[in-house]
């Protein structure tokens, strides 16, 4: 559901003001056309009704055309790469060339297109420059926080970074030597750790107010569910999901642990090292889906935050257009 905000009738009934005539020619003859704007006070005890949201209410809002196109191309995509597996696990082609892979490419260029679209506007083309300077103030700090990331050793975080670029020499080696290119092979090793380090303070960067964003709504998606603790728990092992994450790939509390398990005198080893990479796989497409899943309670909690944006309006002194009020309760 989602609230409505009051009318200008009702507004006027509150100041105890009789109803604007709608016809010009009724307004010129009770002299309203030079009446100014509506305004109450602040405290007005107006009260926000709700309604069932519809797909004609979403239209409206900005960037949703576009969401819904990709979320389409999305669940197509997916279509495909199941069809395309299930293919291949029959019949078995060794010749033919997997267009899954392709479609799955396309689906995370254009998640990155739109992703930078609505940031590049919400955020670089407001006349106010207060959200580019946080954004590059993140930037920055998340910069070196993946240089720093890129310094642990292997033997700690499984990043994975460093037999990929001893495989990346592997492969580039032979062909700069005939090329007499061989001095660029460092150089191109230190482009890839850049290029790492750019991306990832980008996306740092301008997650930052999504992140917070979502902290809010987290909060108040819990307040809303006093009475359900199981979906409690379902949002909170969504909001620490990252952190399970970061605790599967990192090796001594991981790995170490489940390989060599200290049960008893004797390590036991409860996985090996396949079956560990297959769990952590499923894991994070169990929490994907579990993000999935708590979206509903996320997005209801965002359009309550009109209620919650009228109770601070009422805590404020003063007189407010009722243009004002009406704008103040859209999320």
């Amino acid at each position: 559901f989602r609230y409505k905000h009051p009318t200008e009738e009702e507004l006027r009934a509150l100041e105890g003001k009789p109803p604007r005539p709608r016809g010009r020619k009724e307004r010129w003859a009770n002299g309203y056309s030079e009446e100014k704007p509506l305004s109450v006070p602040r405290d007005a005890p107006f009260q926000l009704e709700t309604c069932p949201l519809t797909a004609v209410d979403v239209l409206v809002l900005r960037f949703f055309l576009e969401y819904q196109w990709f979320v389409d191309f999305a669940v197509y995509s997916c279509g495909v790469y199941v069809f395309t597996e299930a293919y291949y696990y029959v019949l078995g082609p060794a010749k033919e060339t997997n267009i899954a892979v392709f479609w799955c490419l396309l689906t995370v260029a254009f998640s990155l297109k739109m992703f930078l679209m609505v940031v590049t506007r919400l955020y670089f083309s407001a006349e106010e420059g207060g959200e580019r300077s946080v954004c590059l103030t993140f930037a920055f700090l998340f910069l070196l926080l993946a240089m720093l990331v890129q310094v642990v050793q292997e033997e700690t975080l499984e990043l994975g970074l460093e037999p990929g670029l001893a495989s990346m020499t592997q492969n580039l080696e032979p062909l700069l030597k005939t090329q007499g290119w061989d001095w660029a092979l460092p150089l191109a090793k230190l482009g890839v750790r850049i290029g790492l380090a750019f991306v990832g303070s980008m996306l740092g960067a301008f997650l930052t107010f999504p992140g917070l964003r979502l902290a809010q709504t987290h909060l108040d998606a819990l307040t809303m569910s006093e009475d359900r603790p199981m979906l409690q728990f379902l949002l909170h092992t969504s909001f620490v999901s990252p952190l399970i994450i970061l605790w599967l790939w990192t090796k001594p509390i991981a790995r170490d642990f489940l390989h060599q398990a200290p049960l008893g005198e004797v390590p036991l080893p409860l996985l090996s090292d396949s079956a560990f990479d297959s769990l952590r796989l499923w894991v994070l497409v169990a929490l994907c889906l579990l993000r999935l899943a708590v979206t509903r309670p996320h997005l209801q909690a965002y359009l309550c935050l009109a209620k919650a944006r009228v109770e601070q309006l009422r805590r404020e002194a003063g007189r407010i257009e009722a243009r004002e009020i009406q704008r103040r309760p859209a999320p």
